[in-house]
């Protein structure tokens, strides 16, 4: 079944994609959650007039996106955390606090667009966390995690 995407979706694809995915997912799912609709001969002119408008647009945005890439690729973050014996954090260190840590350095950016390579970090050193500004700029931001001091 071929979809075309009304919004981004995780895995699948981005907003105006054409899809192809399995009739069940796309009937049962992505139309009634309004996330795509059918890819019928009018969905896709209508979808191409869309593109053509937004291209103009989009060139804006990806370029603010790359200038909060190079402010973000300057920064040095470094993540305070409670520690155990050893180098074992209390809890753990994940997107959330990757995404409070940029804000306290000026650079606001929500949560969903940040990726913790690895997962949740339980301990002391320093680790990497892909953002994604854009479906077309992904800037990697190395971070550490040091001792919260007593």
């Amino acid at each position: 079944m071929e979809l075309i995407l009304k919004q981004d979706v995780e895995g699948l694809g981005f907003k105006n994609d054409v899809v192809t995915v399995k009739n069940g997912y796309g009937r049962n799912f992505l139309i009634p959650s309004g996330q795509a609709v059918l890819a019928t001969t009018s969905a896709k002119k209508v979808r191409a007039e869309n593109l053509k408008q937004r291209a103009f647009k989009e060139k804006k945005i990806i370029e603010d996106a790359q200038k909060v890439a190079e402010n973000i690729k300057d920064l040095e973050l470094k993540i305070t955390a409670k520690v155990g014996s050893g180098d074992k954090l209390f809890g753990s260190v994940n997107n959330i606090d990757v995404a409070a840590a940029l804000d306290k350095a000026g650079q606001s950016i929500e949560k969903k667009f940040i990726t913790v390579t690895g997962g949740n970090v339980k301990r002391l050193g320093k680790y990497n966390a892909q953002i994604r500004l854009h479906r077309d700029v992904n800037v990697e931001l190395p971070f550490e995690i040091i001792a919260e001091k007593a």
